[in-house]
């Protein structure tokens, strides 16, 4: 398998407040990531995130420290319980950074997902190029959201 983790960095010309908004608030979520989403924000809280085309993807959320870290875990699959062996972890630092916001997000655990080497490489590969499509929603959306 040619990788664990996925690592992507990106500024958004927003203040760390609207872009935690944006990340971890339904009514933000829902308009970047997917077309529904709902979030019990605190450790152990559940997240679903929905998509007309995908289904629902269910996650439960490790740690908020806000406005700076966020993490959750979430299943691999539609309707995926996340559970050893078929979820990875997701984790979101923000850093102001002059006039706007770093946000670095790493997805790691592929290694630990059911399946043959060549699925895992799958997954890896289809999770690289959706946090391409989405951070680019997410920072297009941010940047568009009042002060």
């Amino acid at each position: 398998m040619a990788t664990d983790r996925i690592e992507r960095e990106i500024f958004i010309k927003a203040s760390q407040d609207r872009v935690w908004a944006a990340l971890t608030e339904p009514e933000h979520i829902a308009r970047w990531f997917g077309d529904s989403a709902e979030v019990d924000l605190q450790p152990g809280g559940k997240m679903v995130f929905g998509w007309t085309e995908y289904g629902n993807h269910h996650a439960v959320v490790e740690r908020v420290e806000p406005p700076g870290f966020f993490s959750y875990r979430w299943g691999h699959g539609a309707e995926v319980v996340p559970a050893a062996g078929n979820s990875t972890l997701v984790e979101f630092t923000l850093t102001p950074a002059g006039s706007g916001t770093v946000l670095r997000v790493v997805e790691t655990g592929f290694a630990g997902l059911d399946g043959s080497d060549e699925e895992k490489a799958t997954a890896v590969r289809e999770n690289t190029e959706g946090w391409a499509n989405e951070l680019g929603e997410l920072q297009q959306y941010a940047e568009g959201l009042p002060s």
